[in-house]
């Protein structure tokens, strides 16, 4: 249900506890007094048959007997009499209830499932049960019996643990850092954290979002939301269970490498999420992002009075991917100036240990100036000479007094500072430095905003379009499969293989069966005449390792010695695995290639994000040398870049010596084909490309194994994608009635340059309409939002005409979080108005729309608009001017209506279903 209905109870003007009791030690008690204490200033009821008064405060015997309707319940009574609660809840319209209560269990028959029902029909939203509650510094509500009251802030935490909830809570207390929201989730029967993601979103008051997640459920809600939200502010993840492996016994390599861990960090990745490893760390990030400070780069510049301490933070920056400031020579000579002669002239700044505050203030100031440095990391040792604690309040006063008197700081300001006691921890805080205990808590810290900042710009990066390189041969793929499936088969086998490949441009080995030892002599000869020695492999369907039971020979070149091979290996597969049906074996021309890496490529299935696409170093040691990364598909080429480039091996792709470099784009290009594959074909469970032959002339698949199985779920869109591909089947034409066409297709995010020349080519005027402002310049950032779509939320079509490719027209829509009403907006090119187009894109709007089981499409018009409002009213939406400005005009479509009459359209609209082109990818 996402965000619906949790304004209400998130920002409740009236409370109801159930379950409140005087008992000490109790939940009920813990909880009522945690409502008080937090200052809730809206009306506060208590419900207990047992009691009169708790605590001064009137208590009723039921819902039913309240003088008012809350919006909020929390109920801490016993399991069992929850569902006649939540009954009671929802028959007189509570909004929502934090369940704090266990006991519930799951599953058909539960409790839970009696009360999930009930809250469902009723639009009732629920937070838990099991949990430790609900914390909202800015509404004064304490819906917990978490031990301390959170300060107000700018930092949303959402936890699938009430005692890491707790925890943070605790150490926030300390370091007196702020919340906007605390919600502990618990089992999650209802709001989940996907739920959270999206509005915490779209919270005003909320600048970064800490999660603290033990499993996902829905994985395509939870990428969705996920990337949503990292594109607006820093998410930063801490998943517990990183050890468990939960990787089932593999019949690839591929799946063997892909570990449940390792696919939640892909998921992480690609949407945008920043993931730390332990609470400390998550500490660390919540200390700089509760403060909304983000660096503009990675050079780190140090300050301190102690040469060890200051090279042991370089030496932990480099390690983490930083980068030291290389100090300008303006820099050197202000600081030759105030520092006494011998200082280090170079980066760190070592300014000697009898610094004192006046130095380090002087020293300070040059670095705020350095054109060169990002962020100041001013560290401390304590001596005898120097009272550190008069050091720090220079420091703090020093960075205080440049955000005062300056718009934009030139850089942040980190202090550590050994032993550093409580006033000094105080000093800090007062002036919104983050401060750390050790050179290494805080060189972390920093790269974690670095790691931030750089997943947010390869976030909204341009990817190169690859549709003029790749297009594949859907149709024929997809017999293959159905062909396998139909004889009931699990594995494709050899020469299917060849065939899908081929279908999907892979280069790879040819392939020939033959029944037997004579037969495969006759299918090696047109080999051995080019001079090719060959490879004699056993072809059984049963056996997808042939390796391990001497199934494979090498070297071959004359047809005795080919036939002799046939034989040796299907003996050795009968004495091996007599219980396995042998069709034969498969010859193979022996490609040498003595310089090529060997590289391993496939697709895994997680039970969670489905399709996992693995890229790393192969061989037949592939699980020993553990050379790997994940990625969730469908990928770019960007991302596929991103991926070879996290691999050891991407430094041998480059070339060394005398061995030259494999092209740049071969390997990322043929994981954009493999990922299109797992798009376009869920039937296909696992595939393993082992070895993939790389170097300067290419790559070349020397042997491959394809798993499949009729998929047990799909995602809309029929796919098994966490992240919803581009949606192929709705490219098409719009034919006008004098027999013109205009091409049509979903906007795709390497389509940025088109859409920018677009706009020039629309008046201002237009603009003006369009965007409700004039509009002049149109950045990447806000083109990106354009074209860098989530096709799980949004679509938009662009029409393109044929002869130039040039886009004239747009149309989109944007739904929101219960995926029932979307927003729609039109922008044709200025000369083309009047001629069907905008009708005719419309149109094609409304029918994707209702395809996806949207109920409403609106949009807001202004009143002076008159040619919108006019197609809006002939195409049925009804109007509405805005109360709130009467300059504008909302407008709203039924899907559930009848399509109005097309009467006087000149175009009509075609989607081409059947056909499955290239994405790039939905970023």
């Amino acid at each position: 249900m996402s965000t619906f209905g949790l304004e209400r109870v998130f920002s409740p003007r009236t409370v109801a506890l159930v379950g409140g009791s005087s008992r000490p030690s109790s939940l009920g008690l813990a909880v009522l007094m945690n409502l008080k204490a937090s200052g809730f200033a809206g009306r506060l009821a208590v419900v207990n048959p047992n009691y009169t008064a708790i605590d001064s405060e009137d208590t009723y015997p039921d819902l039913k007997s309240l003088p008012f309707v809350p919006d909020l319940l929390v109920i801490t009574a016993p399991a069992a009499a929850i569902p006649g609660i939540i009954s009671d809840a929802a028959a007189i319209g509570i909004a929502g209830a934090v369940i704090l209560s266990a006991g519930l269990g799951h599953g058909a028959g539960s409790l839970a499932e009696s009360i999930v029902r009930t809250a469902r029909a009723h639009g009732m939203r629920l937070v838990g049960p099991n949990c430790i509650g609900m914390l909202l510094p800015r509404a004064k509500l304490n819906a917990s019996f978490a031990a301390h009251q959170p300060s107000l802030g700018h930092v949303a935490l959402i936890s699938q643990s009430g005692a890491v909830a707790a925890a943070m809570i605790e150490w926030a207390a300390e370091r007196r850092l702020g919340f906007s929201g605390i919600v502990s989730i618990g089992d999650q029967l209802d709001v989940d954290v996907a739920d959270l993601l999206d509005y915490f979103a779209l919270d005003n008051h909320t600048n970064a979002i800490l999660v603290y997640l033990e499993a996902v459920k829905d994985a395509r809600k939870f990428m969705s939301a996920a990337r949503a939200a990292a594109r607006l502010k820093p998410v930063v993840v801490v998943k517990s269970g990183r050890m468990a492996q939960g990787a089932k016994a593999a019949a690839t390599h591929t799946g063997a490498l892909a570990g449940s861990d390792a696919v939640y960090d892909a998921a992480f990745r690609r949407a945008g999420m920043l993931r730390v490893y332990d609470l400390r760390e998550l500490f660390d990030c919540a200390e700089l992002l509760g403060r909304g400070f983000v660096p503009r780069g990675n050079r780190l510049a140090i300050l301190t009075n102690g040469g060890g301490l200051g090279i042991l933070a370089i030496d932990r920056l480099a390690e983490l991917g930083g980068a030291p400031a290389n100090l300008t020579a303006e820099t050197v000579e202000r600081l030759d100036q105030v520092l006494p002669r011998g200082w280090s002239r170079a980066n760190p700044v070592d300014i000697s240990g009898d610094a004192d505050a006046a130095r380090y203030v002087s020293a300070l100031d040059a670095l705020l100036d350095d054109a060169n440095s990002d962020a100041i990391l001013v560290m401390n040792v304590e001596t005898a000479v120097a009272p550190t604690e008069t050091i720090a309040e220079a420091v703090a006063q020093c960075a205080r007094d440049r955000r005062a008197t300056r718009s934009k700081v030139a850089a942040l300001v980190l202090a550590a500072w050994t032993g550093a006691d409580e006033r000094t921890a105080a000093t800090f805080e007062a002036a919104h430095v983050p401060h750390f205990p050790t050179e290494d808590d805080a060189v972390r810290a920093f790269m974690y905003l670095v790691r931030y900042r750089e997943a947010s710009i390869a976030l909204a990066a341009t990817p190169p379009s690859v549709a003029s390189t790749f297009t594949p041969e859907v149709a024929a793929a997809r017999r293959v499969i159905a062909k396998a499936l139909s004889e009931k088969r699990g594995w494709l086998d050899p020469t299917e293989i060849v065939t899908l490949f081929k279908a999907y441009d892979i280069p790879i080995v040819p392939t020939v069966t033959a029944c037997d030892a004579d037969d495969a002599a006759d299918k090696a000869a047109p080999f051995l005449t080019q001079g090719l020695a060959v490879a004699v492999k056993l072809f059984s369907r049963d056996i997808s390792h042939k390796s391990d039971v001497g199934g494979v020979i090498l070297g071959l070149r004359t047809r005795e010695s080919v036939a002799e091979a046939a034989r040796t290996v299907l003996s050795r597969a009968r004495n091996a695995r007599p219980d396995a049906t042998l069709q034969g074996v498969t010859i193979q021309p022996m490609i040498v290639r003595r310089a090529a890496l060997e590289l391993i490529l496939g697709i895994a299935d997680d039970p969670t994000f489905g399709p996992v696409i693995v890229f790393g170093r192969g061989g037949t040691a592939v699980e020993v040398i553990n050379d790997k990364v994940l990625a969730l598909p469908p990928l770019d080429m960007n991302l596929a870049r991103d991926l070879v480039g996290r691999t050891r091996v991407s430094r041998l792709l480059a070339g060394y010596r005398d061995v030259s470099a494999v092209p740049e784009e071969a390997v990322p290009l043929t994981l954009v084909k493999l990922a299109q594959m797992a798009a376009d074909i869920p039937e296909v469970a696992e595939l393993d490309i082992n070895p993939l032959l790389a170097d300067e002339t290419g790559v070349l698949a020397l042997d491959a194994r394809v798993a499949i199985r009729k998929p047990a779920r799909l995602f809309a869109g029929h796919t098994r994608l966490a992240v919803r591909p581009y949606p192929s089947q709705w490219e098409g034409e719009l034919a006008s009635r004098d027999g013109s066409r205009l091409v049509v297709r979903p906007l795709r995010p390497e389509d940025e340059p088109m859409v920018e020349s677009f706009f020039r080519r629309v008046s201002a005027e237009d603009l003006r309409l369009r965007f409700f402002q004039a509009m002049k310049n149109f950045s990447h950032a806000f083109i990106a939002r354009l074209t860098q779509l989530d096709y799980a939320r949004a679509m938009a079509f662009a029409a393109l005409d044929p002869s130039t490719g040039a886009m004239v027209g747009a149309v989109q829509l944007h739904s929101d979080s219960l995926y029932e009403n979307a927003e729609y907006a039109i922008l044709l090119q200025s000369d083309l108005k009047g001629k069907g187009l905008g009708w005719a894109l419309m149109q094609l709007l409304i029918q994707y729309a209702r395809s996806e089981g949207l109920k409403r499409l609106s949009g807001e018009v202004l009143a002076e608009n008159t040619t919108m409002l006019s197609m809006c009213h002939e195409l049925g939406f009804t109007t509405a001017t805005e109360p709130t400005d009467h300059r504008i005009v909302n407008v709203v479509l039924d899907l559930s209506l009848p399509v109005a009459d097309a009467v006087g359209a000149e175009i009509l609209i075609r989607p081409r279903r059947d056909q499955s082109g290239v994405t790039a990818t939905t970023r």
